[in-house]
């Protein structure tokens, strides 16, 4: 029996790949043999996981996802290192944490430029070299907040929505190229810097303990356990992977099935 060629490694832009979901993507990218561009902000976080992924198939970037010219420039030099693109993560992310009347315009800009315009910018760089590669794939780091609202995140929740708009809008533009344009939207990973960010709020607003909070999220799960990295890593490498190449368009819950189920009243556990 002869045996399926190999596919031909992945040439990947990852936003936000510093920490994180990001981070970790570019980890599993690394590990299929693919040559994967970190793209961040924090120069000195960039620099540290540069050295910890110790991969010559590594291409650390200072970007701006806000910036047009800071995106073109890393979509560029991911061209002229690799000699093409064909994947793109949109990883980068923030969020804001504040009832509705304390939202500042400024606090609003921030969160949509990074979470939404930033993905749009990133898109917009990529696209002719994903669609010149004729195997594209475009992966978006949504959120349960791009399904459900959620009081105290308006800004975040408008964003991440807006992601899923994109998504789908872009997959429809861009099929005939053969780039498939989907989003992993997970439920809070307590692990990463912003679920990190959002266990101390909730710790500062409750006043309850650590363990206390991730107890009350695990109850709330159908599955009955708090989601991890792992697994948003593992959605999204199935997106990026051959397999997947009849999926395009998709927002992909990563959440124990709490926003698709819901217990029947006075059923026994």
């Amino acid at each position: 029996m002869t045996q399926s060629s190999k596919p031909d490694p992945r040439h990947a832009l990852v936003t936000g790949g510093a920490s994180g979901f990001g981070l970790a993507i570019a980890q599993s990218l690394l590990a299929q043999g693919a040559y994967v561009a970190i793209a961040d902000i924090d120069a000195a976080r960039l620099q540290e996981a540069t050295r910890s992924l110790d991969s010559a198939n590594v291409l650390p970037l200072k970007l701006d996802v806000t910036s047009v010219d800071s995106v073109r420039a890393a979509v560029e030099s991911c061209k002229s290192r690799f000699g093409c693109l064909d994947t793109l993560v949109n990883s980068a992310g923030v969020i804001h944490i504040a009832p509705l009347a304390e939202i500042s315009e400024r606090d609003w800009d921030r969160v949509l430029d990074v979470d939404l315009k930033g993905v749009f910018l990133c898109c917009q760089a990529a696209a002719p070299f994903l669609c010149e590669s004729g195997r594209g794939r475009i992966v978006n780091i949504g959120s349960d907040a791009s399904k459900l609202g959620c009081g105290m995140i308006v800004s975040y929740c408008a964003a991440k929505f807006g992601v899923v708009g994109l998504t789908k809008a872009l997959a429809a533009e861009l099929a005939t190229y053969q780039v498939t344009v989907n989003c992993v939207c997970p439920v809070g990973v307590s692990t990463t810097g912003m679920g990190q960010d959002v266990l101390s709020w909730k710790m500062r607003k409750v006043g309850a303990k650590l363990q206390d909070i991730l107890a009350a999220t695990t109850a709330g799960i159908p599955l009955q356990r708090n989601a991890t990295t792992e697994d948003i890593v593992n959605a999204a490498m199935f997106l990026l992977a051959e397999r997947s190449s009849f999926l395009t368009g998709v927002a992909l819950d990563v959440d124990g099935g709490l926003l698709s189920t819901m217990p029947m009243p006075g059923a026994a556990k």
